[in-house]
């Protein structure tokens, strides 16, 4: 299990500096510049982009509107995150200092993913989401091995990485299914149940390994199962009712949600009486 260390004693060096105005001088650019594209402040909504592709009703691991009301905690944790890693008293946080670059690179891609789709390439949206997850996974995997250092910048950190992997992890499956239906390739000779039951068994089975491989931090990995049991469950609820719904579907989602939220607090809880 993580315990708490003590920062570097050594004093800031210009490379801190830089790299602590630079995160939060482009946190502030990556979070307006995606806040303006997705809609939020005007102009057209991402799920009206790329031909309504990505849209709640677009495919049936889709997840319903609601669902994306996340973003907004996500980004606000984000940009608590970019002021804490910007205080002089983080300058030299060890584990700021191995996460700062990759969140802000989390950060820029999300910004490239809302314009890749604005420019209606589905087939983009893909490569630059399943990048974004690799980033947030290296990420999950820095912080799991890192000791906590300051309890405030590593909880902010552990929580919104834990929510944004989570939440990104459900997303990359829909922009999957997204694109193979944009891309007309059909069914894949499975049916559209039976494909989208497999990418929802795909959740539940990643929201596991998340929950095996950081059971020794909590803070992380309950907040990814969180967050992929909110993006199941919308899944879920949105196959219920609609243009698009599918009992065989639902029901799937609702059982991986379960599993996404209680495995953590099972593999946490296993650790802790290890």
């Amino acid at each position: 299990m993580n315990t708490t260390i003590s920062a570097a004693a050594h004093p800031a060096t210009s490379q801190d500096r830089v790299r602590q105005v630079t995160v939060l001088l482009g946190a502030v650019v990556a979070i307006v510049g995606a806040a303006i594209g997705s809609g939020a402040l005007g102009g057209q909504p991402i799920a009206e982009a790329a031909d309504g592709a990505l849209s709640a009703t677009a495919t049936p691991v889709a997840p319903d509107s609601p669902a994306f009301a996340i973003w907004s905690v996500i980004y606000a944790g984000l940009a608590v995150f970019a002021v804490v890693q910007a205080l002089p008293r983080n300058a030299t946080d060890p584990r700021l200092r191995a996460v700062a670059w990759w969140v802000l690179a989390s950060m820029l891609l999300n910004a490239l993913w809302i314009g890749v789709v604005q420019a209606g390439s589905v087939g983009g949206s893909v490569v630059v989401i399943v990048v974004l997850l690799a980033v947030l996974a290296r990420l999950f995997v820095t912080l799991v091995h890192l000791a906590h250092t300051n309890a405030v910048a590593s909880t902010v950190t552990d929580v919104t990485v834990g929510l944004y992997l989570g939440w990104v992890s459900i997303a990359t499956l829909a922009n999957t299914a997204a694109f193979l239906a944009a891309a007309d390739v059909g069914e894949l000779g499975l049916g559209a149940t039976t494909w989208s039951v497999i990418l929802v068994a795909a959740g539940a089975v990643l929201s596991i390994a998340y929950a095996l491989y950081g059971s020794s931090s909590p803070t992380v990995v309950i907040p990814v199962g969180l967050a992929m049991a909110w993006g199941l469950m919308w899944i879920g609820l949105g196959r219920t009712d609609g243009p698009l719904v599918d009992e065989t579907v639902a029901t799937a989602a609702f059982v991986a949600a379960g599993v996404a939220l209680l495995a953590p607090l099972v593999t946490t809880l296993a650790a802790r009486r290890r």
